[in-house]
């Protein structure tokens, strides 16, 4: 078997629904699947939309138009629906990238559990910024939210214009224990042939009341420098083909993401999801790259 007859190796994950954010989405994981020769999965879960395309019918409403069907007849309906949606996704990937494997997946699952499920074995799963049946003022769909707050692989939310490429990987460095992050961004970048850029945000706690203010003598600047590069010490002599640049900046760390977003092709985030009464959510670093980073973000679960 010859390189280019060699399956590919893994598969990318994508949501799909036939909106605009989700073509865009779909046009993306068709490039990251080409970087890593892998397959990629199209996933279409229960209900995207809830209506049939050129139809009135409602699988959760009672009312219906005269001579809708029910029952089986609307299943069938709703099923032809979905099929219709997958083979135009099959045909685009097709007809822009020939060469590449895809995978239609149709399911009666809700669409965050299904893109959850098929997601946990996948190189990353990829997402858009909201589909069909969202309101036009959410930046970030619900299907997106649950899948970010409970994704235990890499997840690519496209959101973000098209400037361009732009040679830079960013990554969100809190501390040591967003070493994996790190290790992704290195790896992105030398998938992408793109140069690293590792950014530490970091600010003083607030100050007691009656407690006199921080005495800034450049100490604890030092110390904070310090901590993106020990986290890419290592990972320089592992991969010394990329170009790295460590920062630390006196800043809210979702403003500095958000800011250092519009000159990165993509940003690596390390997803800390602190435990709620409800489940797993959001921290409020990752919340506020998510709904306004300039560039797609790749989240990267903390255990």
């Amino acid at each position: 078997m010859t390189p280019t007859d060699a399956p590919p190796t893994g598969r990318v994950v994508v949501g799909f629904d036939g909106s605009d954010p989700a073509l865009r989405a779909l046009d993306q994981a068709a490039e990251e699947a080409l970087r890593r020769d892998a397959a990629l999965e199209v996933v279409c879960g229960w209900p995207w939309g809830l209506r049939a395309p050129g139809t009135g019918a409602d699988p959760r409403g009672k009312r219906q138009r005269p001579g809708e069907m029910r029952g089986a007849d609307e299943g069938q309906m709703l099923y032809d629906a979905g099929r219709a949606v997958t083979d135009a996704a099959v045909e685009r990937i097709a007809s822009r990238r020939p060469g590449l494997r895809t995978e239609p997946h149709l399911t009666t699952e809700p669409a965050a559990r299904a893109l959850l499920r098929a997601g946990r074995d996948a190189a990353v799963t990829v997402v858009g910024t909201r589909g069909h049946g969202g309101f036009a003022g959410l930046l970030l769909g619900s299907v997106g939210l649950r899948v970010a707050a409970h994704c235990s692989g890499p997840l690519l939310v496209v959101r973000g214009g098209t400037a361009g490429t732009r040679g830079v990987v960013l990554v969100g460095l809190a501390s040591e224990a967003d070493t994996d992050a790190v290790r992704f961004g290195f790896q992105e970048a030398r998938r992408r042939g793109a140069a690293l850029r590792v950014l530490h945000a970091w600010q003083y706690p607030a100050v007691p009341p009656g407690a006199g203010p921080w005495e800034d003598t450049g100490l604890q600047h030092t110390r904070e420098a310090a901590v993106p590069a020990f986290a890419t010490a290592v990972l320089r002599e592992e991969y010394p083909d990329v170009e790295v640049r460590t920062e630390a900046v006196y800043e809210g760390a979702g403003r500095a993401l958000v800011e250092a977003s519009a000159e990165a092709d993509v940003v690596v985030l390390a997803a800390h999801r602190p435990r709620h009464p409800l489940g797993l959510q959001l921290g409020p670093v990752t919340h506020a790259v998510l709904h306004h980073a300039h560039c797609p973000v790749t989240l990267i679960p903390v255990a």
